[in-house]
């Protein structure tokens, strides 16, 4: 099951990143639950469709480091470029830990963390 899971999750994304985004949500259960921790939670297909309409301007890039997968639970840690309206792009580092449930994508929980641009004038290490 695990095996299958990391499959599906990787399909799923790949539909992200091509800008399929019907595609991927056919990936996740009605009811699917998406936490952002510390920011906020959208609750169905319906508000993880807005939120993407909203924030994937353009198909977000990933690079994906590891991908763990054990029972229903599959866990992506990586990076991601998102832009903005303007087209600026903004990196940052996320660890997401996917429930799945039936085949789909039912719960996720993620740690999105804004990487910084370091001034590499500074003497400060």
């Amino acid at each position: 099951m695990s095996e299958k899971n990391k499959a599906i999750l990787e399909e799923a994304n790949a539909a992200n990143a091509a800008g399929n985004y019907e595609g991927f949500l056919s990936f996740c259960t009605d009811d699917t639950k998406w936490t952002f921790v510390g920011d906020k939670t959208l609750n169905g297909k319906e508000a993880v469709r807005q939120y993407m309409a909203e924030t994937y301007i353009e198909p977000p890039k990933f690079t994906v480091a590891n991908l763990i997968a054990e029972g229903d639970f599959v866990t992506a840690v990586g990076d991601i470029t998102l832009k903005d309206k303007d087209g600026k792009a903004t990196d940052y580092s996320y660890c997401d830990i996917w429930r799945f449930r039936g085949g789909k994508l039912a719960e996720l929980r993620a740690f999105v963390i804004k990487l910084e641009v370091k001034d590499e004038t500074s003497s400060v290490p």
